[in-house]
């Protein structure tokens, strides 16, 4: 009796002090739509730098091109390529055999986005980009179920069917999407900015509010309400790709390399998010490989089932580039909810934890 009620003791303070050692209180998940992985890890591609119709950027090449790779991604985006390469991980260069992929067999949006909110890929019933209410219950709502979690989730989206894939009705969660002005008072005099401009800024993506309103006013509520995991979505390069906009594209991957860079720069400024807040950004899918496949993707498109990850935080180790491994779009839902210490609890979730992104 006595040596179990010895074992029973070691094991529960085990237990305690690997709860203590985690230090990530806070998730910040990020996508940027349809971003291609060889751009991610290549830089601008020339070949494509031809594809430019009513967004022409004489200046594309001087800005991205460079002759060495290692440069010619930093041109591209310098956050990525400066504080997550040192500091954090790169999944998805399959030059270096490190490979990402879907495992829903859509190869787009909706289906993209289920997959990485619910941990798996749910082929009967999403099949479109339909505003249809998501059945699934996403690692979100799962979270904002905890107490400790109550209210401290929400989701800043470009893309207006984001209210469907998270069903904030039923969810209960905050989603900000398309072109909802801000309206939780006390707005904030940046609050009352962007509801005066977003209305009368011209925009060319139709029902997608422009990444900049996106960004700017999730940092607001981020500033306001100090969520505990926060949902980014940026969609203008997925537009800018369907219409053959090669230069636009670039342009908007980076300047949302740049709300990264300025979204870590507040988060290590902020003692509730200091060294204590991991961030993720992926994408939902990718396109194809060169000529006119690039401006695609789904089932069809060869390499559209091909994406990426990026991963920095205090519990993920600096392994820079990661070489020789194989990952998928269904890992991330676990992985968000294993950095804040709880276990996923979804009947249909078939992702696991991300194999080595949080410390042992």
């Amino acid at each position: 009796m006595r040596y179990i009620l010895v074992f029973t003791l070691l094991a529960l303070s085990i237990c305690v002090k690997a709860q203590v050692s985690r230090k990530t209180e806070n998730v910040i998940l990020v996508t940027l739509d349809g971003v291609r992985w060889q751009e991610i890890f290549g830089g601008a591609d020339t070949s494509l730098m031809k594809f430019q119709k009513e967004l022409k950027d004489p200046k594309v090449r001087e800005k991205y091109w460079r002759t060495d790779v290692s440069e010619r991604r930093k041109a591209l985006l310098p956050f990525l390529w400066t504080t997550v390469a040192t500091q954090g991980q790169l999944l998805g260069n399959r030059r270096l055999d490190s490979k990402v992929n879907v495992t829903n067999r859509m190869w787009f949006s909706y289906p993209g986005y289920n997959e990485i909110l619910s941990g798996f890929a749910d082929d009967v019933r999403i099949t479109s980009n339909d505003k249809i209410y998501n059945e699934n219950e996403t690692v979100l709502e799962f979270i904002n179920r905890h107490p400790a979690f109550a209210g401290k989730v929400a989701a800043f989206t470009s893309w207006d069917v984001f209210p469907y894939i998270i069903n904030d009705k039923r969810s209960g969660i905050y989603v900000s999407a398309a072109e909802m002005p801000a309206s939780i008072a006390p707005l904030t005099e940046r609050e009352r900015l962007l509801n005066q401009m977003m209305p009368v800024t011209p925009n060319m993506l139709a029902e997608v509010r422009l990444d900049a309103f996106t960004f700017y006013y999730g940092m607001e509520y981020l500033k306001k309400f100090k969520p505990r995991v926060m949902y980014f979505s940026f969609d203008e390069t997925d537009d800018f790709s369907h219409d053959g906009e090669y230069a636009a594209y670039l342009n908007s991957a980076h300047h949302t390399d740049g709300f990264l860079s300025e979204l870590y720069a507040y988060i290590q400024s902020d003692p509730t998010y200091k060294d204590k807040t991991t961030l993720i950004v992926t994408t939902d899918h990718g396109r194809g490989n060169g000529g006119d496949d690039w401006k695609s993707h789904g089932i069809r498109i060869n390499g559209a089932d091909q994406i990426w990850m990026a991963i920095l935080g205090p519990d993920t180790p600096a392994l820079g580039e990661v070489k020789g491994t194989q990952h998928y779009q269904n890992q991330i839902a676990q992985t968000v909810a294993a950095l804040l210490g709880l276990h996923y609890e979804s009947k249909n979730a078939t992702g696991k934890i991300l194999d080595g992104v949080l410390k042992k």
